[in-house]
């Protein structure tokens, strides 16, 4: 975001370059003396102890889900001694250990969230925010134990978030399982800072800096889900800011105003802040801690643990008079009293209401015959002094069935945002009703072979080129992201103006290429005929380069319809930078060849993939013309259009000497002759970084090598067609839902 215009830039990164903008801080940086057990998983080894065969779909669908629900239930109010459960019940702890799974998600990278257990690692296990989550965790291992292979810690922590709100008459509006552990932590940029928020960091917006929020982050600081409750930075006089940074935060993750405020007083009508403490009366998270707290952090003398001492966000207090209980008192208290600015016992900012009526103070949370008084932090205050937010809260103030069906809403998106497409849900609660932000796509038609084939050859009898249909196809298909599910050729949306119009699809050539191919499909789904118009080109491609290929693309894809598509969450999808295509938006502090690693990643590719791909679409002119050079830029070959190793044989040829163009700003260079000094070809980073990096010039050289032409062809269409069918939710879940 341009911190004076307040627009968006649409770049992912920022930084200085390299790994470090791509992951910021790692593991390594915050726990110097981590056990490297990565080492364990190089040279593809998978960590997952379950094996590549394990079909956990099938397993969650053999599940006796009446009675783990049962079983969390229970556990709710079974208060442990060595954890005891405010007000004797654990339901407030367990939705803020599936609110803060979830929460890390954000839809600039669609990284983050609760659909594979990222909570159970570092660094997101001893992040502040997640202060004794850890303790949550622990409780839930006897019923993890107990059903085993049938629910994944991710669904678990999900579905526990659901049950607790049941378990106190909150309103829930589904739950879909179908969530799959991972073993390891994923490689997530979850910022640069070098301190914790609980360090002093300061908000990572300030205006008066013109510092904003960077993309692809959500949270407000480092070690913060969503904002800090004290206000930015800490200030609970910055009543502007503070609505600034949750409106901010919220819209990253994909909320608007009215979902931020269900979410916000949905939440906090539940259980209690910790500040019992100063925070430096305890020790470090998990990941900090002695082998012999056994994965416990946060602790202070053993003996203590659980005994009233606790402090996660320093802030001390219940919200309500009924923690443990559904209704309006939230808003009920806001509303009511004036409030003024008080320190808890671990000295962090909070708000308590002037002179509390003995009914609405709250109860102590280990004694019930001791009252307290309730609290709001700056965040809750927020919802008051904020006048957009105001009007929201007031409408849930008089109506309480608009609040539980807000908050029931809210809740499932935040829960299951990051899941994808409805059909990748399982269970018997999964909601009939279709949510716009599950990108719905009607059933498609499989169309017969025989209408196939007749429609890639009115198609290559069209007029249209091999390089447009190939990047037709592509910018389809590429959108997809395997983070969160969201994109794919399966819907067709890219015929929508607001995807058509990006830039880096040549928006002009894009809408030619759309319009014959909507002419020509017949029943065939645009979707399909995106699809198949890019498969007969490369098999066009490569006949003419003497090879034989069938790309065997999957057909049956729907179309979405204009009432299904809300162009605006799409906005994120749009690519700042697309090696494959060598697009790059504008010159960025991050380099290019590290956004075409990040893009393969989000796209499911290995390292052959991402190289094959980008050799094979070079060859068959597949670029974009958004570079000085238009369609020649990287495309080293004399016979563009022709699917064939030429872009590795030359790029790796040693008559070829490499000069920047000055004014590309080291974007752009020119290979010339070593002998004769005359031009040959124009490229990019993206492309001369499979010549200059090694591991990436290892896989080049192969592919450049003599005998290996059809070892080309036949890696490019494999990789290509996985691509194309990324997003086929709606094949490969079928089984599941029979």
């Amino acid at each position: 975001m341009d911190a004076k215009t307040g627009e968006m830039s649409g770049c992912p990164f920022h930084g200085n370059g390299g790994t470090r903008d791509l992951l910021g801080r790692t593991n390594r940086d915050w726990w110097p003396d981590q056990l490297q057990i990565d080492i364990l998983q190089t040279e593809g080894r998978n960590p997952d102890p379950m094996g590549e065969d394990f079909d956990y779909c099938e397993a969650f669908n053999a599940l006796d889900y009446a009675a783990l629900k049962e079983d969390l239930k229970a556990l709710m109010t079974d208060s442990q001694e060595w954890w005891p459960a405010d007000y004797g019940h654990y339901g407030p702890f367990f939705i803020r250990m599936a609110w803060h799974a979830a929460g890390t998600y954000r839809t600039g990278d669609g990284r983050g969230g609760a659909s594979s257990g990222q909570q159970r690692f570092a660094p997101l296990n001893s992040w502040p925010d997640n202060g004794n989550l850890d303790k949550a965790r622990r409780l839930l291992w006897p019923i993890k134990q107990k059903y085993g292979k049938h629910i994944s810690w991710a669904d678990l922590f999900v579905l526990t978030g659901n049950v607790a709100i049941e378990s106190m008459g909150g309103p829930v509006f589904g739950f879909g399982g179908g969530r799959k552990d991972v073993f390891e932590p994923e490689m997530v940029y979850w910022g640069s800072e070098e301190q914790w928020v609980d360090q002093g960091v300061e908000t990572r917006i300030i205006p008066d800096e013109g510092k904003a929020l960077e993309n692809p982050l959500a949270a407000i600081q480092m070690g913060l889900i969503y904002v800090n409750p004290e206000g930015p930075g800490g200030n609970p006089h910055d009543a502007e800011g503070m609505a600034r940074d949750m409106r901010e935060t919220f819209a990253r993750m994909a909320m608007n105003d009215e979902e931020t405020v269900a979410l916000t007083a949905g939440g906090h009508a539940f259980g209690k802040c910790h500040g019992a403490a100063p925070s430096d009366t305890f020790g470090t998270g998990p990941e900090g801690e002695g082998l012999h707290r056994m994965g416990f952090g946060w602790l202070t003398d053993p003996e203590e643990i659980g005994k009233g001492h606790i402090t996660t966000s320093g802030i001390e207090g219940a919200w309500t008079p009924n923690p443990t209980q559904w209704g309006n008192d939230y808003f009920r208290l806001l509303f009511k009293y004036d409030y003024e600015l008080t320190q808890s016992p671990a000295g962090a900012n909070q708000w308590t209401p002037i002179d509390p009526d003995p009914e609405d103070m709250a109860p102590d949370a280990r004694d019930p015959d001791k009252k307290v008084p309730t609290i709001m932090t700056t965040a809750d205050m927020a919802l008051k002094r904020d006048p957009e937010y105001r009007k929201i809260s007031e409408r849930f103030l008089n109506d309480q069935a608009a609040l539980d069906d807000a908050f029931a809403r809210a809740w499932f998106k935040l829960t299951h945002r990051d899941m994808g497409p409805k059909v990748r849900y399982l269970g018997s609660e999964v909601p009939a009703e279709d949510l716009i932000w599950q990108d719905p796509i009607p059933a498609g038609t499989t169309p017969s072979d025989s209408a196939v084939a007749d429609f890639k050859k009115a198609v290559l009898d069209s007029g249209l080129s091999v390089s447009e249909l190939v990047k037709a196809a592509w910018a389809s298909a590429s959108t997809y992201r395997n983070s969160d599910h969201r994109g794919g050729a399966n819907g067709a949306h890219i015929r929508f103006d607001a995807l058509r119009n990006w830039a880096v699809n040549d928006p002009d050539e894009l809408g030619k290429v759309l319009a014959k191919l909507d002419e020509l499909r017949g029943d065939i789904s645009m979707a399909d005929a995106i699809v198949l118009g890019g498969a007969a080109a490369i098999e066009k491609a490569a006949k003419d380069g003497g090879f034989d290929v069938s790309v065997d693309v999957t057909t049956g894809r729907g179309d979405a319809r204009e009432d299904q598509f809300d162009a605006e969450s799409w906005e994120p999808l749009e690519p700042f930078a697309d090696g494959f295509r060598n697009y790059l938006k504008t010159k960025a502090s991050v380099k290019t060849e590290d956004m075409l690693v990040d893009k393969a990643h989000l796209l499911g590719l290995s390292t052959p993939e991402m190289t094959v791909l980008l050799g094979g679409m070079r060859a068959l002119g597949a670029v974009s013309k958004h570079t000085q050079h238009g369609n020649s830029i990287g495309v080293l070959t004399d016979r563009p259009g022709v699917l064939s190793n030429d872009f590795f044989v030359n790029l790796l040829e040693m008559g070829t000497v490499w000069e920047v163009i000055d004014e590309s700003g080291d974007e752009e260079f020119v290979g010339k002759c070593r002998l004769k000094g005359d031009v040959k070809w124009h490229a990019t980073r993206t492309d001369l970084v499979f010549g200059s990096n090694s591991q990436l010039r290892a896989v080049a050289e192969v592919y450049a090598e003599n005998g290996h032409e059809q070892k080309f062809v036949d890696d490019f269409v494999s990789a290509w067609t996985k691509v194309m069918d990324a997003d086929r939710f709606d094949i490969g879940y079928a089984k599941y839902h029979d």
